[in-house]
């Protein structure tokens, strides 16, 4: 049977499916111990975002799981080559709320373990390919881990093109495989990358307060689902965060909020949505 509001129920379901589908993977964040997520449009927002400037504009980029073989890097390395791990997300820990049970990945989530990015890029004809990628490189793996808390193991890179030095680079991100860069761009200048739309969302319950009063949360959303999914085996908090805080330790802020709140309630996670920049306080 069709009635008024058919057309309008359909327009909403098809945004939500495109809401849901622009997140790209849902990667682990930090170790298990931290039952944490974000999406892969998120991430690739952050990690873009700075490589701006080292002589390179990233195109396409995409994270997924590293080969089998892959290890993350050890305490005290080098920053080249450091992943999650340096930073204590690696893992192996045990939960610090006292669980044992552990609450289950969202819907389409990557497997938990060590991560790798794919990147196209376009380069100054100025420097050796080789100290491009490597800047490059160094720059998405100290992102991956000081801003985000990803468990990066390998970084792919392609070099699409060159850039000329005297032109200004002109990028959009159009989504977590957004093409590559126009030609003539130049890194030197920084590039500007849009981020995400947050889809806001609000929750007053005592969990959905907790966790919007994290420091470092921009908002709660609402992409999956509610912005609190409550079910018999779990809790599932959705938040943007706030460029400038590492989104991993939001999120663990987030989990030990809401735990707090729910006394004996069952295991939380905790998925990021977005990484935004923080509204202005007046």
């Amino acid at each position: 049977m069709t009635t008024a509001d058919g057309p309008r129920r359909a327009d909403g379901w098809a945004t939500s499916v495109r809401e849901r589908l622009g997140l790209g993977r849902l990667l682990p964040l930090g170790g298990p111990a931290d039952e944490a997520w974000i999406a892969e449009r998120a991430a690739a927002s952050v990690l873009r975002d700075s490589t701006a400037g080292p002589g390179a504009v990233v195109g396409r980029l995409r994270i997924g799981t590293a080969m089998a073989g892959s290890a993350p890097g050890a305490p005290g390395e080098d920053p080249k080559t450091t992943t999650g791990a340096r930073y204590g997300t690696g893992p192996g820990k045990e939960p610090r709320d006292g669980h044992a049970q552990r609450p289950p990945a969202p819907p389409s989530a990557l497997p938990r373990g060590p991560l790798r990015i794919e990147a196209e890029f376009a380069a100054t004809a100025g420097r050796p390919l080789p100290t491009s990628a490597a800047l490059l490189r160094e720059a998405l793996l100290e992102a991956a881990s000081r801003r985000l808390g990803l468990d990066v193991a390998e970084v792919d890179l392609r070099v699409t093109g060159l850039l000329e030095e005297e032109r200004t680079a002109a990028h959009t991100d159009g989504g977590p495989s957004a093409g590559t860069s126009p030609a003539g761009a130049t890194a030197r200048d920084r590039v500007a990358f849009p981020r995400p739309e947050v889809r806001a969302g609000r929750d007053t319950g005592a969990a959905g307060l907790a966790a919007a009063a994290v420091p470092g949360v921009v908002s709660l959303t609402r992409v999956l689902g509610a912005p609190v999914t409550t079910s018999a085996d779990h809790v599932r908090v959705e938040v943007a965060t706030a460029d400038g805080h590492r989104a991993l330790d939001v999120a663990r802020a987030v989990r030990t909020a809401v735990t707090g709140v729910l006394e004996d309630g069952p295991p939380v996670s905790v998925l990021v949505t977005a990484v935004v920049e923080a509204p202005e306080r007046g």
